[in-house]
């Protein structure tokens, strides 16, 4: 009798793991690759599933932009874990020291950068646009919310230094690539690395993943997110505790100015101010487009005299 109740005991532990384990895999390995790879049957450039549904109805700017009539010649470098990136590189019309990184956002490419491009070439800075790694022309299946991208960040720096000993660089990022710029300022930088722009960016992935859920599908956080950050690591390559730019940000020594719009309905105002009110940089500084929505602060008029009044006084120098 005792060794009936023990083996039935035994089963029932058993098939409870399993049944855990399967749900994690299903559940986890779902939502992960809803938010996160890239690719269909019809196009493997297409964004992550989700990315339409997340933006829609929130009056995002995010669309992307003519190429800048400048001068560009294609970039390339091999990432850390051997993912072939692209980029371009715009010249403006007088040579120069100055340059910037500018970062993408989450399902998109470079192109969706070219008109803050055109704005930074008129100003007489160099230009790198890179597509994020999975995004673009760039190699890679996953998206990674910003914690591979910074390591691939950090090398297109020091592309740049190699090519250019004198260059200044800012970096610049919008929504998910302002996480990416985030992170990638608490990275061990070269010193010609001046300044970031940050422009709504968000504190972590699992608050910004569990606003999503709800507002997406009408679940809670757990144990949906819990079972996703578990296949993460095996699928993306990262968890979730590496995308916390609210942490890296009391970590960077880099000028930093933090962009949000009051308006914005995909990532709330209130991340911007506790970006800001956390961050150690030696310098910040924090503008507001009032009335913006998310990604649409450039709208606002007074976007890029501010954006340049900050970057020049470190890039300039």
């Amino acid at each position: 009798m005792k060794r009936m109740v023990w083996t039935s005991v035994f089963t029932l532990l058993v098939t409870g793991i399993v049944l855990t384990v399967a749900f994690i895999y299903l559940v986890g390995g779902y939502f992960v690759d809803l938010g996160l790879r890239r690719g269909s049957a019809e196009d493997p450039f297409a964004p992550p599933a989700v990315f339409r549904s997340a933006f829609e109805g929130n009056g995002s700017a995010l669309s992307p932009a003519a190429r800048p009539d400048f001068s560009g010649e294609d970039w390339q470098l091999v990432s850390f874990d051997g993912l072939k990136l692209e980029a371009t590189h715009f010249s403006p019309a007088k040579s120069s020291h100055q340059w910037v990184i500018l970062v993408h956002g989450y399902g998109c490419n470079q192109q969706y950068g070219w008109d803050y491009a055109a704005e930074y070439l008129r100003h007489g800075y160099e230009v790198l646009t890179p597509d994020l790694r999975a995004s673009g022309e760039s190699e890679g299946r996953y998206l990674t919310m910003g914690a591979l991208e910074s390591h691939d960040l950090e090398d297109w720096t020091r592309k740049i230094v190699a090519a250019d000993p004198e260059a200044r660089i800012v970096l610049h990022g919008v929504s998910m690539g302002a996480a990416a710029v985030m992170l990638t300022t608490a990275r061990s930088l070269p010193p010609n690395v001046v300044a970031a722009v940050e422009d709504c960016g968000y504190t972590d992935t699992r608050t910004m993943f569990e606003i999503e859920l709800q507002k997406l599908f009408g679940l809670p956080g757990f144990p949906v997110l819990d079972c996703a950050d578990l296949m993460c690591r095996s699928k993306a390559g990262f968890r979730f505790a590496d995308v916390e730019p609210l942490r890296a940000v009391r970590q960077t020594q880099v000028p930093m100015l933090f962009i949000h719009g009051d308006a914005d309905k995909l990532l709330p105002y209130v991340m911007m101010q506790q970006l800001y009110q956390a961050s150690a940089a030696p310098v910040k500084e924090v503008f507001t487009a009032k009335g913006a929505a998310h990604a649409a602060a450039c709208q606002d008029k007074a976007y890029y005299p501010t954006v340049f009044a900050f970057a020049d006084r470190f890039a300039q120098e």
